[in-house]
């Protein structure tokens, strides 16, 4: 972190938007995340002038508080596309608006437009149209059969309302956690992506049975409606798949601006790509990817994969967005060395 803040300071950042998940509240209770989430937020905050948090699915939890006074005495307008979010003395956002001082800190949700012609969110929206069966998916697929279909041209609202209760179920899970342990199933999609790619160590007689089960069982996924879910699950493309999500997304929100930020998928990019990084409306697409270090999305050589940690995007008063490294290229030896 103190790695993190030099960074910050040398470049003369003045306002650093953290783009979702910046909190991790599904593997234990609130006050844990919390915990853990104060000097970080300390340091970032003694670093810039203006801290902005846009809460993703993992942080979902932090807009509880403001959601519930929204709806109890009215019935409350639908979301927008950038809503400004409140709180109250005692809430969780109040406690990490304290911990950012002396930094200026605001809530937007469930995006911001940082330009006129720069739109940036989360990315969790595209979880509805994704066809990479992760169990986050699957989720989604089982609350769309209580909540329905999604509209054509959608709003924030239409989301929400596949995508909340689901969040709180996962939020409720988390907070019953036992002491210093992660909540049941963290990392399930993890475990399992790396035993239907073949990464997990697995013998070829036992990989080839994995993959079969697991093609039946998404074949039967689709059939209940749960889909459409892909079902080769020894060619899947999570690059094309997240970012077909996302244009979608863009599409029925509407998103008109030239640059469209996110992050969400854990891989940055575009890294000279090009074609899959366009939305419908000619949009370019932009992923901040992910802090966290991933050994199984990682080759050997620091830097070389797109899921990389120590990614932002940069973006001045004109011009396009720019990806940078705020750590450089550093070797898993720096970045994980237990």
């Amino acid at each position: 972190m103190a790695l993190l803040a030099r960074s910050l300071r040398e470049r003369g950042v003045r306002r650093l938007v953290l783009l979702g998940d910046a909190l991790e509240m599904r593997h234990g209770p609130q006050r844990e995340a919390l915990a853990a989430a104060a000097p970080v937020l300390g340091a970032l905050g003694a670093a810039v002038e203006e801290l902005v948090l846009v809460p993703g699915n993992h942080d979902h939890a932090l807009l509880g508080p403001w959601l519930e006074r929204r709806r109890r005495e009215s019935e409350p307008p639908p979301l927008e596309l950038e809503e400004n979010v409140d709180w109250q003395a005692g809430e969780p956002l109040a406690r990490l608006a304290r911990a950012a001082q002396p930094a200026a800190f605001s809530v937007a949700y469930p995006g911001l437009r940082l330009r006129q012609d720069v739109f940036a969110t989360h990315g969790h929206y595209l979880d509805i149209h994704l066809t990479v069966p992760t169990f986050e998916r699957l989720g989604v697929g089982l609350m769309g059969r209580v909540t329905g279909s999604m509209p054509e041209r959608a709003t924030p609202e239409d989301y929400e309302r596949h995508l909340e209760p689901l969040y709180a179920w996962l939020g409720a899970v988390a907070e019953h956690a036992p002491p210093g342990r992660r909540a049941s199933g963290a990392g399930a999609s993890v475990r399992a992506w790396r035993a239907l790619s073949g990464s997990g160590g697995h013998r070829v007689v036992r990989l080839l049975a994995l993959r079969a089960a697991a093609t039946v069982a998404l074949r039967a996924a689709n059939r209940a409606g749960l889909g459409p879910l892909q079902t080769d699950v020894a060619n899947l493309d999570l690059r094309r798949a997240t970012l077909a999500a996302m244009r979608e997304v863009v599409s029925r929100l509407g998103i008109d601006a030239d640059h469209v930020l996110f992050g969400h998928t854990h891989r940055s990019g575009p890294w000279g790509e090009n074609g899959d990084w366009r939305a419908p409306g000619g949009a370019r697409l932009w992923n901040t990817g992910c802090w966290v270090f991933e050994r199984h999305y990682l080759s050997r050589t620091p830097g070389e994969s797109p899921y990389w940690p120590g990614v932002a995007i940069a973006l001045d008063a004109d011009g396009p967005p720019r990806l940078e490294r705020l750590l450089g290229v550093r070797g898993s030896a720096e970045l994980a060395p237990l």
